[in-house]
């Protein structure tokens, strides 16, 4: 019996030995993470449409909080979207990122569900800190959006527009603040469409252009 010593050839792929890791997302997983993006956007815009951002009735509180937490649900699955393509980039550093955001988004997820389901703990002081990490999540998006930009693994529309819609906190947060409820509600409604709708839209379309190219480095997600 002959027993071979050779080695077998590492591969290029990027998934075999050398850098080790997860099957790539497939064009319909993407397509996939990327409609469930889309509904998420519009479901929370048309919700806050209809109520505002900070509604008075309890109705409009657990419809804005609970379309809020199936927003979030969409952003996590842009994350993990932009997590298994390595959006960001390969290194540690911009990998990190990705994951710190997923923490930041599941605590705001904490909140919104709790917020809306719970009203008796709405003002207890471990709530109010929850609360912190809704805008703080917004700011991780943007400047996830920055970094998907300057990294240029995602092509054309899906290299640009992730910082449109990620620009979500730094526009309509001060709008809400200089103009007051009735215009930043509009204004933080629309957004949404354009913003987060679209690029979900824009990736569901051309799955391709957030698809890893050949040989190129993806490793852990």
């Amino acid at each position: 019996m002959n027993i071979s010593t050779t080695s077998a050839p590492a591969r290029t792929d990027g998934y075999g030995t050398d850098t080790p890791s997860a099957p790539p997302v497939t064009e319909g997983g993407a397509r996939g993470l990327a409609l469930g993006l889309t509904a998420g956007a519009v479901t929370w815009s048309v919700a806050n449409f209809a109520y505002g951002f900070q509604p008075e009735t309890e109705v409009g509180i657990k419809v804005t909080d609970l379309t809020g937490f199936a927003f979030q649900l969409g952003v996590l699955s842009l994350v993990q979207l932009q997590l298994r393509t390595r959006a960001t980039g390969v290194s540690r550093k911009a990998v990190a990122m990705l994951k710190v955001e997923r923490v930041l988004l599941s605590l705001a997820m904490v909140w919104s569900l709790v917020h809306g389901l719970v009203p008796a703990a709405r003002d207890e002081v471990w709530l109010t800190v929850l609360d912190v990490f809704w805008p703080l999540s917004m700011l991780g998006m943007f400047v996830i959006g920055i970094k998907v930009a300057v990294a240029g693994r995602w092509r054309g529309a899906a290299r640009l527009w992730p910082l449109v819609a990620e620009s979500w906190a730094v526009v309509c947060i001060p709008v809400m603040g200089i103009f007051g409820p009735g215009i930043g509600d509009v204004v933080g409604a629309t957004h949404l469409l354009v913003g987060y709708a679209t690029l979900g839209l824009v990736i569901a379309a051309r799955p391709a252009l957030v698809m890893p190219r050949a040989g190129e480095r993806v490793g852990r997600p």
